[in-house]
């Protein structure tokens, strides 16, 4: 691992170039429609009901996979350790529970929406509106806003590009390939973007790796981080450690997170839509447990990277095999979240470009889903219901494009005043140390 100064060379930009285009023109490519027939709530919303299994679980981790992971879990990688991990490797066996137990029963029904099902559950139209609300306003608030925040905290740190730029630049790039074909658009295009999430995490993380090890490679460097930071290590944490309030010992794996687990995977909208348009209950089920697999997995591509970010930076011979630009950007306790933009600016021509769009394929696959899942709650759970009844299948599909771009510029203004409370709480947090 050497230096190549920071931002990408000319390869780097082609090849993320490459990435861009193959998105951009993949998801136009399925957005067409047949014989000129418009597209209808099923067919925008649900995919039309013909997702395979392996697109369905490719689009479940894309989804899934985004800046909180690639930076949030490298950050917490750094900071805690591979404890972090139970999270992932819960939710693998979460998603079997939710395939099993849960996944029939929704298929079954024929619902759109996590809002619609309660409603047939309880009887309730007020509960449905409720809900309906408060995702809408969790999903704007605060997952659209947090992904466009830390995606553009990692274009900003690698390349130098100015936060409000990058949150355009990414908004945009989700808009263009997923507004017209929805659903279909979206899950399609994750197949492509699971790959670059694979194929981006396995660089960094073997590269980062192997310069831990020297001559020796994978296996010294993985024997060198475990004795230069055994703690980082340990899955169950003491009581004694800094970090055990955000990650209590045992009561992970026995209490509540439990609960957080079954609601992600199996009532979170964005999440369960796409297992909602498989063609059968078994394709479904299928795509969950090959989603299952790929979880297994993502520790390796997320916080391996920054418990090795962690090694290097606390060791000065590794530090000075860097050079002086190791200095800049440096990640600390207080600003973990740096760490895996700060890893990729030693990776070597090409790997970087690998890299980069491994990050885009993380953060534009999630904001396409959740904004695919915002237009679709709120047009069939609110326009629908008590706007537009009697709308024509063309007019709601149209009604959920326009809902998706409002709730795109309104993250797209929030975001900034996100990053900025951050970093004030951090100064905050600097000078009281």
């Amino acid at each position: 691992m050497h230096t190549e100064g920071v931002g990408l060379s000319t390869i780097d930009y082609a090849i993320f170039a490459l990435y861009v285009i193959i998105i951009i023109s993949l998801g136009l490519w399925v957005s067409r429609s047949k014989d000129g027939a418009k597209k209808g709530t099923k067919d925008y919303f649900l995919a039309g009901k013909t997702l395979p299994w392996w697109a369905i679980g490719s689009s479940l981790i894309a989804a899934n996979i985004s800046a909180e992971q690639f930076i949030g879990m490298s950050g917490s990688g750094f900071s805690i350790g591979l404890a972090i991990a139970s999270y992932e490797w819960m939710a693998a066996l979460t998603l079997i529970i939710v395939a099993k137990y849960f996944l029939p029963i929704f298929i079954e029904k024929g619902i759109y929406t996590i809002p619609e099902f309660v409603e047939n559950r309880f009887k309730s139209r007020n509960l449905k509106t409720i809900l309906a609300v408060f995702w809408l306003a969790l999903f704007i608030f605060v997952n659209l806003t947090s992904v466009l925040y830390l995606g553009s905290l990692a274009l900003e740190t690698i390349l130098g590009v100015p936060m409000m730029y990058a949150i355009i630049g990414l908004a945009l790039f989700a808009v263009i390939y997923s507004l017209y074909g929805g659903l279909s658009a979206v899950a399609w295009t994750d197949v492509v973007q699971v790959f670059f999430l694979i194929l981006g995490g396995l660089f960094t993380t073997v590269l980062a790796v192997s310069y831990i090890g020297g001559d020796g490679g994978i296996m010294e460097g993985l024997s060198k981080m475990t004795a230069a930071a055994p703690d980082h290590f340990k899955m169950i944490l003491a009581k004694e450690n800094p970090q055990f309030m955000n990650l209590p010992g045992i009561a992970v794996l026995i209490g509540g997170l439990w609960v957080a687990n079954l609601y992600y995977w199996g009532f979170n909208q964005y999440i369960i839509q796409r297992a909602l348009a498989a063609k059968s209950i078994n394709e479904a089920q299928k795509g969950l447990v090959f989603a299952a697999f790929l979880k297994l997995i993502v520790p390796i591509l997320v916080v391996v990277p920054g418990i090795a970010a962690f090694v290097i930076t606390t060791d000065p011979t590794l530090m000075a095999g860097l050079g002086t630009m190791a200095q800049e950007h440096i990640p600390t306790l207080a600003q973990a979240d740096k760490a895996y933009p700060w890893l990729t600016q030693f990776l070597p021509i090409g790997a970087k470009g690998v890299v980069f769009a491994a990050l885009a394929a993380a953060i534009v696959s999630s904001l396409a889903s959740m904004l695919n899942s915002i237009a679709t709650i709120f047009t069939m759970d609110i326009y629908k219901e008590y706007i537009g009844p009697k709308s024509s299948e063309t007019r709601l599909v149209n009604v959920g494009r326009i809902s998706a771009v409002i709730a795109l510029i309104i993250a797209c203004f929030i975001a900034p005043l996100l990053g900025a409370l951050i970093r004030h709480s951090n100064i905050s947090k600097s000078t009281q140390v």
